[in-house]
């Protein structure tokens, strides 16, 4: 009888035990976690004027700067900026070394198959560049040209479908353009805001060829079924939009209001 009472014990304490582990290792509520933590971190590449880049005094600025700031706030965190390469931060936030991507990613299906992605916030469109006085008039005249884009991004496409003879890619659109301005790319696409930008602030010999090559939606990315965390910041997004603030923010940074499609 002490044998079988003993066995009962010792069964009652390892069911227990198996409770308490499975308790541990519940998947904790993503919103949960960054109101846990107090913080909410947003990764972007840091080298992409005037959307998220290093002012002189090597401060973090820019319209998703400002975006992801206001974000956090309407979330009763702060936020943590993270800057990485854009080549690989899609692994990166898959394997949770941040919250979101905030940097300006658009919106496609094959990144919808790995990541999802909030309402967006600003809308843009791919478009191309070449050194100004080039004699290419049209992006048709880009076949067989080398063209710059930035690794990871859409733009590899685009350079694609224009028949680039060779498609060089770089580490963001600071690169890109330099490389551009200095003649050894014939071209680069990139966003439109972002070459006129730079276009317009005298530090590149380029200028715009054509209308931009198609629309994109731009969008916060998380991970998949990160969903309370997802639908938390999608009504911050939406409230932002409501308020004017998004609008806001682009002018202040562009002169020009991207967030009504």
């Amino acid at each position: 009888m002490k044998t079988i009472f003993r066995s009962l014990a010792v069964f009652s304490a390892a069911v227990l035990l198996l409770g308490l582990l499975a308790c541990s290792e519940e998947k904790v509520d993503s919103l949960q976690r960054v109101k846990n933590a107090g913080e909410i971190s947003f990764a972007m590449s840091g080298g992409y004027p005037p959307f998220n880049f290093y002012n002189p005094d090597n401060q973090l600025v820019g319209f998703d700067v400002d975006v992801a700031g206001e974000v956090a706030r309407r979330l009763g965190v702060t936020f943590k900026p993270v800057t990485t390469e854009w080549s690989g931060i899609i692994e990166g936030l898959r394997s949770g070394v941040y919250d979101g991507i905030l940097g300006s990613m658009a919106v496609t299906k094959e990144r919808l198959e790995v990541v999802d992605f909030s309402t967006p916030y600003y809308y843009s469109g791919a478009q191309l560049m070449v050194r100004k006085g080039s004699p290419l008039t049209a992006p048709e005249d880009l076949s067989g040209k080398i063209i710059g884009v930035v690794t990871g991004t859409t733009f590899a496409e685009d350079a694609r479908k224009l028949g680039a003879g060779d498609i060089k890619l770089y580490k963001d659109d600071t690169q890109t353009l330099m490389e551009l301005s200095n003649g050894v790319v014939d071209g680069v696409i990139t966003d439109r805001v972002v070459g006129v930008n730079a276009m317009n602030s005298g530090k590149f010999d380029i200028m715009a060829l054509g209308a931009p090559l198609r629309s994109e939606n731009i969008a916060v990315a998380f991970k998949k079924d990160d969903t309370t965390l997802l639908t938390e910041v999608n009504k911050a997004l939406d409230a932002m939009h409501a308020d004017g603030t998004l609008s806001r923010l682009s002018l202040k940074w562009l002169n020009t209001d991207i967030t009504i499609k």
